[in-house]
């Protein structure tokens, strides 16, 4: 992965050089400021509460179990970055620096500096790095480093209210006509983790997404992917109210599912969607969204956001339709050594 380690020049602050320090070196409390600052961009450009994983790292800090590096200026915090190790494959977790400072120089520092441990850690074969930058750019140094890139989309819709003020929820049951005229479409329920996961290894066998996460490869990987969305804080508060399943009557799987977490208060999020192949190209992508986006609006829900890979241009094409407007474009980064 590594043609070269890129030694990055002392940055300075009038005479005091800035210095790269090992996270578990620091507590929660030193990084309380910098993460304050991330919130506070997540909030303003997002609409996103990033506050609780900013708890999540937090606790993880003071257990000193959280692996990567900060840059400290004269004991203040200025920027961080961590990475987390899964069986064969490194994923560069988060990264920020604060906007007072020089942000593109080190963020590359602190994004080299990662790199550079992975590299050296045996038997990793795989590196992915989606990281969603504030004011800088990384896609210059995972070029260096041999990564693979796609660009990713991040866009906003907004929520208009009925006009009489009063949104109908969706009610479920047996859709009569239009896309998935036939089907049943169901609330999310606990009871289809196993065939969602089916259905996320087969929908994405050959879609570039599947290349981007590689947990959509597997069954087992996608069962771990859809827990983690479910039931941990860093896509925010699952929805299952908002969220839908399609089925064909008395079949055992299902054709296509949409998940939507709170990601801020009244801001909701769409953290999957996708349909089993031979189904797609019918609609039902537009069927589950127009579901999950009424059941928000339902809610009191006023914005809804999801992110999207560029390349997926009949996606992009049907959420600009439905409203979406594109906020931030990111690099998702992929290395691997085979």
């Amino acid at each position: 992965m590594v043609k070269r380690i890129m030694c990055a020049a002392p940055h300075r602050l009038g005479t005091f050089p800035m210095q790269l320090v090992d996270l578990r070196q620091l507590s929660s409390r030193q990084l309380d400021p910098l993460l304050a600052e991330e919130v506070a961009c997540w909030q303003q450009e997002l609409r996103w509460d990033y506050r609780p994983s900013t708890e999540l790292i937090k606790k993880f800090v003071d257990a000193r179990s959280l692996t990567g590096s900060a840059v400290v200026d004269e004991g203040r915090i200025v920027g961080y970055a961590f990475y987390v190790l899964e069986e064969h494959k490194g994923l560069v977790g988060g990264l920020f620096v604060s906007p007072r400072y020089s942000q593109q120089d080190l963020s590359h520092r602190l994004l080299t500096d990662t790199l550079t441990t992975l590299s050296g850690i045996p038997k990793l074969d795989r590196v992915e790095a989606q990281l969603i930058p504030f004011g800088y750019a990384l896609d210059p140094v995972l070029s260096e480093y041999g990564f693979r890139l796609f660009m990713r989309q991040f866009m906003i819709a907004p929520l208009a209210p009925a006009n009489d003020g009063k949104a109908m929820d969706i009610l479920p049951g047996l859709i009569r006509e239009g896309p998935g005229a036939g089907m049943i479409l169901d609330r999310w329920d606990h009871r289809y983790f196993e065939p969602c996961a089916r259905l996320i290894q087969l929908a994405y066998a050959d879609h570039v997404d599947g290349e981007i996460n590689d947990q959509y490869r597997s069954e087992s990987g996608a069962l771990r992917f859809l827990k983690n969305i479910i039931i941990l804080p860093g896509c925010g508060q699952f929805q299952p109210e908002s969220s839908f399943i399609l089925r064909p009557p008395h079949a055992s799987h299902i054709a296509g599912v949409i998940l939507t977490s709170r990601v801020s208060e009244n801001v909701g999020h769409t953290t999957q969607i996708c349909a089993m192949p031979g189904y797609q190209g019918r609609g039902l992508g537009r069927r589950l969204m127009e579901a999950s986006m009424q059941s928000l609006r339902a809610r009191g829900f006023h914005t809804i956001s999801l992110t999207v890979t560029s390349g997926n241009a009949r996606a992009v094409r049907l959420y600009e339709k439905l409203g979406f407007a594109t906020v931030k474009k990111f690099a998702a980064g992929v290395w691997t050594g085979y």
